[in-house]
């Protein structure tokens, strides 16, 4: 089954590797790491981010489609013992042979009105499907850095998924995502760090996500600034910084 895109600035890619670690947060800090069933909403976006970002946009995804069995290993770690020097003894436990088809759309940050010369739809949206044919402009991690993932173009619902017809499969509480406050949207999460939860349903296979803003459970971890861009900042150039070569490479 092929799903309709909603969105027009709609982006659909596969990211498969052999691991992934997606995990709470709140837990990273402990010596055992298990990974969630299925990815988190903020690792898929931080995915997106690898393929291309800009502050001008928020990556909304959508939806993700688990094309694999759900299966596990467990592996024994060195990690450094904080503030103490050497290594620790840890079990890991990660997703093996991890496939996913995702897809996302983004919307303008309207936190940034300093970046609204930026705000030109077709440009993001054709850079976008080109980072994806070129399988990103960074390094695509599957939750965390030792799970290399790799990205190419699909179309959202195609192909043979494991859980396909299997019906509904609901998950309990869980972590869904970080709001920082460049990205707020709700009145009451201006100038925060917000960090959001969940109860997810799979249903044939497909996890349609929440949009941060309806997320209900969630906690205020501290105040944020929002960072500032622009050439006065000396932090954004816009079109400039395609000069010199990449602008022809990209078309722009």
């Amino acid at each position: 089954m092929v799903w309709k895109v909603a969105h027009r600035n709609t982006i659909e890619f596969h990211v498969w590797g052999d691991y992934g670690l997606f995990s709470d947060v709140l837990t990273r800090a402990s010596g055992e790491k298990c990974s969630y069933d299925i990815p988190t909403y903020e690792a898929l976006k931080g995915i997106t981010h690898s393929i291309y970002y800009k502050p001008t946009i928020v990556w909304k995804i959508d939806a993700v489609r688990i094309m694999n069995r759900i299966q596990t290993e467990r592996k024994g770690i060195r990690p450094l013992k904080y503030g103490e020097g050497g290594n620790d003894l840890a079990y890991y436990t990660y997703l093996r042979q991890v496939s996913y088809q995702v897809r996302a759309h983004f919307e303008w940050n309207e936190n940034h009105p300093e970046l609204a010369c930026d705000r030109n739809e077709n440009k993001h949206h054709n850079i976008a499907k080109r980072m994806v044919e070129r399988g990103g402009r960074r390094d695509i991690f599957l939750g965390t850095r030792e799970c290399q993932g790799y990205v190419e173009p699909c179309v959202f619902g195609s192909g043979e998924g494991y859980y396909d017809n299997s019906g509904e499969i609901p998950y309990s509480f869980m972590y869904h995502g970080i709001t920082y406050a460049d990205e707020a949207v709700l009145p009451e999460d201006k100038g925060q760090m917000t960090v959001r939860f969940w109860k997810p349903v799979m249903q044939d296979g497909v996890i349609q996500f929440l949009p941060p803003e309806e997320c209900t459970f969630k906690r205020h971890i501290k105040p944020m600034a929002i960072k500032k861009f622009g050439r006065d900042e000396g932090n954004f150039i816009g079109l400039d910084e395609f000069a010199g070569g990449e602008a022809d490479e990209l078309g722009e």
